[in-house]
């Protein structure tokens, strides 16, 4: 597959207020849930890729998009990026941020996720809940009449997802037709990232060991969705043929939260899956190098690759800013309501 070059950023040929994807996804988004990536069609996650990038362009035109309206986030597992990315996103749309912890107490220990969610309700516009459990977060769903969003479970994580194809967009032009590889751990980021390029056209690669590969049911459906949309899903063990002349190589850390008990065993599992300056050598000259982010340097990533100017990790960890607001402008009506579009 032919590589891609880092393109000029340019302006949308069609304005945002006019476009049909940005439009229809605003009459369908409205009102519902983000569980999973796969929740959204392939024009809704283009949508919330143009909204991105407009939120970003043109921030002060969005300010008051969201005047009055409340979020709760309630977190099971520390967050950096994902609280902070929400927190000031709403608020610098003119709406308000109320942060849950319960790293104490999990969601459903005190009372049932359904008496939780019909007390949410009547309080707050949009529910955004950082579990380890995806039931825990498709149950709040079912129960509630306000958005409920997923801020990451043990199944996915739409919303970091959905900052690094934007963010590929921002450095490639397009993500259709991108060769992107995902080296290491089949967890939750790999599901959201199969799915995401999947919906884009992309072409996946995804290399784990054999025992830590993807879900079955999420490669199979991001296998439906990429063959609608011209993109390709592969799998393989081998790290170095995975990366092979690829235009973006993602990593994240071998041992995800709950999972810390296994991190000896795993340790030599996941060696040959280091993204090092040998394994970025095999892919395009002008790849760029991605991470969700925390990384665990000298683990699955070193220092030379990491901090070399080939890695966009915190151009990714921005973008969380501006697609999360994306995403609460689409799912709470405030698309419709910018002044611009008025």
């Amino acid at each position: 597959m032919a590589s891609r070059t880092i393109m000029e950023r340019k302006e949308p040929a069609l304005s945002i207020e006019k476009d049909p994807d940005v439009l229809g996804a605003a009459t369908r988004m409205a009102g519902e849930d983000l569980c999973s990536i796969a929740d959204l069609s392939s024009g809704e996650v283009r949508a919330l890729m143009k909204l991105g990038h407009d939120v970003k362009r043109n921030p002060r035109e969005y300010s008051h998009a969201l005047d009055a309206r409340q979020m709760v986030l309630m977190f099971e597992k520390a967050s950096l990026r994902t609280r902070l990315a929400f927190e000031a996103g709403i608020n610098t749309m003119g709406g308000n941020a109320i942060f849950v912890d319960q790293t104490n107490s999990p969601l459903g220990e005190r009372e049932t996720i359904a008496d939780v969610a019909r007390n949410l309700e009547r309080w707050v516009d949009v529910i955004v809940l950082r579990t380890y459990a995806h039931d825990t977060i498709t149950e709040m769903a079912a129960n509630s009449r306000v958005p409920v969003v997923n801020a990451l479970s043990d199944v996915e994580h739409p919303c970091q997802a959905l900052a690094d194809f934007m963010t590929l967009e921002e450095h490639f032009g397009s993500a259709v037709g991108l060769n992107f590889t995902y080296v290491g751990d089949g967890n939750n980021v790999c599901h959201s990232l199969m799915l995401t390029g999947a919906q884009l056209g992309a072409n996946v690669t995804v290399a784990t060991p054999r025992a830590y590969s993807p879900k079955a049911e999420i490669v199979a459906a991001a296998r439906e969705i990429a063959g609608r949309n011209h993109g390709e899903l592969r799998l393989m063990q081998d790290a170095r043929a995975a990366v092979e002349g690829a235009d973006a190589v993602y990593t994240d850390v071998c041992v995800s939260m709950g999972f810390e008990h296994e991190s000896t065993k795993r340790a030599p599992i996941f060696r040959p899956y280091q993204v090092n300056e040998t394994l970025m050598s095999k892919a395009s000259p002008t790849a760029v190098f991605m991470h969700c982010l925390p990384a665990r340097r000298g683990e699955e990533v070193t220092d030379a690759v990491i901090d070399s100017p080939q890695s966009i990790v915190f151009d990714q960890a921005e973008n969380r800013l501006h697609v999360q607001k994306a995403l609460l402008l689409l799912l709470l009506g405030g698309f419709v309501n910018v002044e611009k579009f008025q």
